[in-house]
């Protein structure tokens, strides 16, 4: 396939804007990672406890998911992501007035599920552009997305250094609440393509599973890599902590350098368009695999106290957070890009099916990471990590045999009906 042209200014602009909602809205689920060690002091709640608020999070993220996020096919979309912006803002508020553990689950939960936002505004991307730009289209969006995601990291650990961590979640909430009129100002009346019920739409997800295999295949695969990737930030504020007397505020800055690997998502966009996605996602596959040995291998070497040694680790560690983050980034746009170009009038319920196995996936990972680090500290948690990426690639292999033999049939279908002797 030829490469695709760039997009138009117009187009550009609703992007940016698209992706720049994105961060905001999945920022709010991940404020909390740097911090689990402080809000553990706070709370009076161990390491190993404070990992099921992570866990919490992303658990009410996969389910807003579930039940928020197909009513992008059934309402106004302009609508429910104003009335989930002021639900997400809420609930930051919530968080931030914590004085139980209990307290602090309910309110990630409540989190989680409201900033599922951020998938009622991802499908629009490719109803902005034509079908031969959807992986740039949604490249474009993915940095966003992944900006959020790594930034709110560095935002959380550093804003904690002001006084509390509760401090992070004032701000977020202000920040959440602010977009509010913003998207009321800056986006245009967002029906639906069909007239359906809630209902329906619910209904139709188990049907959309069932009968698309691609998407299943994206959806396994996206999965267990998320939860691979979970593993290390989940757990990567208690390896700072325990092996080099750092805090959230070092943990946060680790979001920022990997930041520099979302870069990678317009590329990756562009390859999809030009290859294929299923080449995206095979590549993504082996820059995953690279980035956890690299991890876990600079861990193995001795540290001592000498700023040379502790530097020459941190440099390691940035090293493998870049290449992790390349390689997370390539994996999230190959595969929607694969489930995009399946039915454009359920946009929203193929995202919705895709993204609840995603989080599901995630929320897994940081459930096993805690309790992997309690046990066997950062071997374990890269053993975990390295297993989930082979598993998603051996899935990912099956389902490249099952097309070809697939196609494989069609074509000798074909040729039998279009055969002299047929």
């Amino acid at each position: 396939m030829k490469e695709s042209s760039p997009l138009p200014k117009n187009e550009r602009w609703a992007l940016t804007f698209l992706g720049i909602a994105c961060a905001v809205g999945v920022a709010s689920i991940y404020y909390n990672q740097p911090l689990l060690l402080e809000m553990g002091k706070s709370l009076g709640q161990s390491a190993r406890e404070m990992g099921f608020v992570a866990v919490a999070t992303q658990v009410g993220y996969a389910s807003g998911i579930l039940f928020f996020v197909p009513m992008g096919d059934v309402a106004d979309r302009r609508r429910l992501m104003m009335r989930m912006f002021a639900g997400v803002s809420l609930a930051l508020a919530l968080a931030a007035m914590a004085q139980t553990f209990a307290w602090m689950i309910v309110a990630s939960v409540l989190i989680g599920l409201m900033a599922s936002v951020t998938h009622v505004a991802l499908p629009m991307a490719t109803d902005l552009v034509p079908e031969e730009r959807r992986g740039q289209a949604i490249g474009t969006v993915m940095t966003g997305l992944l900006l959020g995601i790594l930034l709110a990291r560095s935002v959380a650990g550093w804003l904690s250094r002001l006084g509390s961590w509760r401090i992070v979640f004032v701000v977020g909430a202000v920040l959440n609440a602010a977009f509010v009129p913003i998207i009321w100002k800056a986006m245009p009346k967002l029906v639906p393509r069909h007239r359906l019920s809630y209902g329906y739409a619910i209904r139709s997800l188990w049907t959309l599973f069932r009968k698309e295999r691609t998407l299943r295949d994206a959806g396994i695969v996206g999965g267990l890599v998320f939860g691979s990737f979970s593993c290390f930030w989940t757990t990567l504020a208690f390896l700072l902590h325990a092996h080099y007397g750092m805090g959230p505020g070092v943990a946060g800055s680790f979001g920022l350098i990997g930041a520099a690997g979302a870069m990678v998502a317009p590329f990756a966009g562009r390859m999809a368009d030009r290859l294929g996605a299923r080449a995206v996602v095979t590549v993504a596959g082996a820059v995953l695999t690279g980035s956890y040995l690299w991890l876990w291998l600079t861990e193995q070497v001795p540290t001592s106290l000498s700023p040379l040694n502790i530097g020459a680790h941190m440099a390691g560690l940035v090293i493998g957070v870049v290449v992790l983050d390349v390689g997370a980034q390539m994996m999230q746009v190959g595969n929607q890009t694969r489930i995009f170009g399946l039915d454009p009038s359920a946009r929203s319920r193929i995202n919705t099916v895709f993204m609840t196995m995603y989080f599901a996936g995630g929320a897994m990972g940081s459930a096993l990471a805690s309790w992997t680090w309690s046990r066997w500290q950062w071997n374990g948690v890269s053993a975990l990590a390295l297993a989930l990426v082979a598993l998603a690639g051996l899935w990912h292999a099956i389902g490249a045999r099952q097309s070809r033999v697939a196609e494989s049939n069609v074509t000798a279908e074909i040729a039998d009906f279009v055969s002299p002797e047929g």
